[in-house]
């Protein structure tokens, strides 16, 4: 996923890849790669937006708790969260958690 990050203004780009140094990225298993590939076959998540699902992709086989985001648009979008959590399930995942900075702070 660093390619996302390297992604536009390429001062700002090098301004977020410091942030990655030292932060351990987890590897891309081809079962990311191929559940990544049912969701985009779903039209859950359009086919302009192949990251997005990879993003869910790689947090669901990894095992992750939460999946934390601002996009509202193809991940944290009501409409399809359940759906994708189905889809995970069905293939033998628990799809994270899916929420953004906001669901988590304590009011």
């Amino acid at each position: 996923m660093r390619e996302e990050v390297q992604r536009g203004n390429l001062q700002a780009a090098a301004a977020r890849l410091v942030y990655l140094d030292g932060i351990p990225l987890l590897p891309e298993p081809q079962t990311a790669t191929e559940l990544a590939e049912q969701i985009l076959a779903t039209g859950l998540i359009p086919p302009q937006a192949p990251l997005d699902a990879a993003h869910i992709a790689m947090a669901t086989v990894h095992g992750m708790d939460y999946l934390l985001t601002w996009n509202c648009k193809h991940i944290h979008n009501v409409a399809i969260i359940r759906q994708i959590e189905w889809l995970c399930e069905r293939q033998g995942y628990t799809c994270p958690i899916i929420c953004t900075p906001n669901d988590l702070v304590d009011t």
